[in-house]
C-alpha cells in the first residue's frame, strides 16, 4: 500500500511524509513505523502516519491494531480505496467476512474502476462460503481489466476447484502471460498438470513458490496440497505426506485462534454417548410425522457417514433419477442441533419433546428446507451431509419414520483422504488437521452412529464405496429398493450431468471423473504414516469386514 502524501499535512512534516514513504517503498516498513510513531509522539495527525503503523502491525501479524490504525486513516481521509481495502483485508484476516464485503463494496463504490477491491471481495466472498459470488465480482474485475492478474487467476482457481480444467487452464494462462511468477495462477497450472498426469511438471511449477517467506496461510497451503498430490502421482509416498503434513501446518496455525480452543465434534459426541448409553430399549419416543408438511416429498432419507466416505459420489448418482431430488451440504438443521445437542440440558429437552412442540420442531426443518427452492412433492428427498451423523439423536426424535443411507469406506481410505483434501476451514474440519485428531474424530462418530443403529426406530442400509465402484448397478439398485424407488438407467450416466459449480465439498473434481478404481485402498503406500492412528482405525476396519492388510 503506497503512503498518500496528499490529505493535507495536519501538523506533520512534508519531508516525514516522504521519508516515510521511501521506507515504504523500500518494504523497510520498521523504519516507516518509527518515523511515524516519532510524528504521533509529537502530536501529528495525518492518515499517512497510521498507514504506516498499520503496515507494520499487519507484518507481525497484529491484525487488530492493524485494523485500529487503518480506521483512524479512514476518518481523516474517508473514500480512499487503498485504506479501505486496507482495513477489509485486515477483516478478512480475522475472518469477519461480512464485514470484510461491506468495506470492499464501500470501496467500489469510492472508486469504481479500482480494480483491486473487486478481486479482494471476491476472496472475501469465496472464504465466507459464497464461491458463485465471488466468481461473479472476479469477472466484473476481468470485465472492467481483461489484462488483470488478480482477476484471471481467481476465475481459473474457482474453475479448478469446480473441475472445470480447460477452463482453469485458460484463465491461468492468461494470467501468467501477464504476471509470469503469479504464485496462485502457477498453483492452477500445476494441479492442472496433476489433472493430466504431468506430475513432474506440476513438482516444477510450485517448488520455487515454496522458498518465498511471503507467502503464507491458506496460500502457502495451497501450494503444499498440489505438492502433495504431484509427489503422490510420482509415487513418492513419504515426501507427499510431508507435503501434506506441511499443508496442514500451516492451515492449522492461521486457524487455531479460531478453533484451537473451541468445542469439538469428539466432545459433542462423547457428551451424547454419555447421555444415551445409560438409557435402555427404545432410544427416543416415536411419534410419527416426519414427513407431513405439505408440500413434503413422499419419501424423506438422509445421507450420513463421515468425510470423504463416498457421501458426494452418492449424492450425485441419486439426484440423476427423475424421481429424487438431494440437497448437498446445507445446515438445516444447524439451529436445532445447537439447542438440543449441545449440552445436558439440551439432550434433556430433546428427550422430553413432543406433541405441538416436536411438530412445530420437524415444521421449522421443512420451512427452512423450503426457502432453497426446492420442489419435493411427490419425490423421494434425500439430505445429503456427511457429518449430519452427530445429529442422528436429533433426526430419530424429529423423523422417526425417515430412512439413512450411511455411507461407508474403508476407514484407512477415508483418514488419509480427510488429511489431504481440504476446502475451507471449519470447526469440523480443523480436526482433521492432524492425523490423530481425523482418528478420534472419526471414532467418535463411528461409535455414536452404531449406538443409534443399535436402537428403534431409525432404519439403516449401508453404502459402501468400494461396492459401488466395483458393481455399480447391483449397488445402486440396493439403494433403490430401500427408497422405494425403481432404478434407472439414467443413474448410470451421472458424471456427465454433474454441476460441479453445485458440490460443495471437495469431491467436485473426482465425482466428475464418473466411476474410477484408483480410490480404493488409496492408504496402502501410506500404510507406514497411518501406523500411528492404526490402534483407533482398526477396530473399525474389522467392525466393517475390511481385509487387514
Amino acid at each position: 500500500m503506497a503512503v498518500d502524501l496528499q490529505s493535507g499535512a495536519m501538523g506533520t512534516s512534508p519531508d516525514v511524509l516522504r521519508q516515510i514513504a521511501t521506507a515504504v517503498a523500500a518494504q523497510d516498513y520498521e523504519r516507516a513505523r518509527d518515523l511515524a510513531e516519532a510524528e504521533i509522539s509529537r502530536g501529528s495527525v495525518h492518515p499517512a502516519l497510521y498507514n504506516a503503523r498499520a503496515m507494520w502491525l499487519e507484518r507481525q501479524q497484529r491484525d487488530s491494531e492493524a485494523l485500529n490504525d487503518y480506521q483512524r486513516s479512514k476518518l481523516l481521509s474517508p473514500n480512499n480505496p487503498l485504506v479501505l481495502n486496507a482495513i477489509g483485508l485486515c477483516f478478512m484476516r480475522l475472518f469477519r467476512f461480512k464485514e470484510s464485503i461491506e468495506v470492499f463494496d464501500e470501496a467500489i463504490r469510492a472508486n469504481p474502476l479500482f480494480m483491486s477491491s473487486y478481486c479482494r471481495k471476491a476472496e472475501a466472498l469465496s472464504q465466507s462460503g459464497d464461491v458463485d459470488g465471488a466468481l461473479r465480482a472476479y469477472e466484473r474485475a476481468a470485465s472492467l481489466d481483461p489484462h488483470n492478474a488478480d482477476a484471471l487467476a481467481g476465475i481459473a482457481s474457482i474453475a479448478a476447484q469446480r473441475g472445470d480444467i480447460d477452463k482453469a487452464q485458460k484463465y491461468a494462462t492468461r494470467a501468467v502471460s501477464i504476471a509470469p511468477m503469479y504464485p496462485t495462477a502457477q498453483a492452477v497450472l500445476a494441479q492442472v498438470d496433476n489433472e493430466r498426469q504431468d506430475f513432474a511438471s506440476a513438482e516444477r511449477r510450485v517448488r520455487p513458490f515454496l522458498d518465498d517467506a511471503r507467502i503464507v496461510g491458506g496460500g502457502r497451503a495451497s501450494l503444499f496440497a498440489v505438492l502433495g498430490d504431484a509427489l503422490d502421482g510420482l509415487n513418492r509416498p513419504a515426501e507427499a505426506f510431508d507435503a501434506y503434513t506441511a499443508e496442514n501446518m500451516e492451515l492449522l496455525r492461521s486457524n487455531s485462534f479460531r478453533f484451537g480452543g473451541g468445542r469439538k465434534i469428539v466432545d459433542l459426541c462423547e457428551g451424547m454417548l454419555a447421555h444415551y448409553g445409560q438409557k435402555p430399549g427404545e432410544l427416543f419416543a416415536a411419534e410419527s410425522g416426519g414427513a407431513s408438511f405439505e408440500g413434503g416429498p413422499s419419501t424423506h432419507v438422509f445421507l450420513l457417514g463421515f468425510y470423504r466416505s463416498g457421501t458426494t459420489l452418492l449424492e450425485q448418482v441419486l439426484e440423476a433419477h427423475p424421481g429424487i431430488v438431494t440437497l448437498e451440504e446445507r445446515e438445516i438443521l444447524a439451529a436445532p442441533a445447537e439447542r438440543y445437542l449441545t449440552s445436558s440440558a439440551g439432550l434433556g429437552q430433546l428427550d422430553r419433546l413432543s406433541g405441538e412442540a416436536l411438530q412445530n420442531a420437524r415444521d421449522d426443518y421443512w420451512r427452512t428446507l423450503f426457502r432453497q427452492g426446492l420442489k419435493l412433492r411427490g419425490k423421494v428427498f434425500v439430505d445429503k451431509h456427511p457429518l449430519n451423523t452427530i445429529k442422528l439423536p436429533l433426526i430419530a426424535k424429529l423423523f422417526p419414520e425417515a430412512k439413512i443411507l450411511f455411507a461407508l469406506r474403508d476407514p484407512r481410505d477415508v483418514i488419509l483422504s480427510c488429511y489431504r483434501r481440504h476446502f475451507q476451514v471449519n470447526v469440523a474440519m480443523y480436526e482433521l488437521l492432524t492425523l490423530p485428531g481425523a482418528a478420534r474424530c472419526y471414532d467418535a462418530v463411528m461409535r455414536l452412529a452404531a449406538l443409534v443403529r443399535e436402537r428403534p426406530p431409525l432404519q439403516f442400509l449401508e453404502c459402501r464405496y468400494e461396492e459401488i465402484v466395483n458393481d455399480f448397478e447391483a449397488a445402486v439398485r440396493a439403494v433403490c429398493a430401500f427408497i422405494g424407488v425403481p432404478y434407472d438407467a439414467s443413474m448410470e450416466n451421472f458424471s456427465s450431468v454433474v454441476r460441479s459449480d453445485a458440490i460443495r465439498s471437495p469431491s467436485a473434481l473426482q465425482v466428475k471423473r464418473g466411476l474410477y478404481h484408483e480410490g480404493v485402498a488409496q492408504w496402502r503406500p501410506y500404510a507406514a504414516q497411518l501406523d500411528i492412528v492404526a490402534p483407533l482405525l482398526d477396530r473399525w476396519v474389522d467392525r466393517f469386514g475390511y481385509p487387514a492388510e
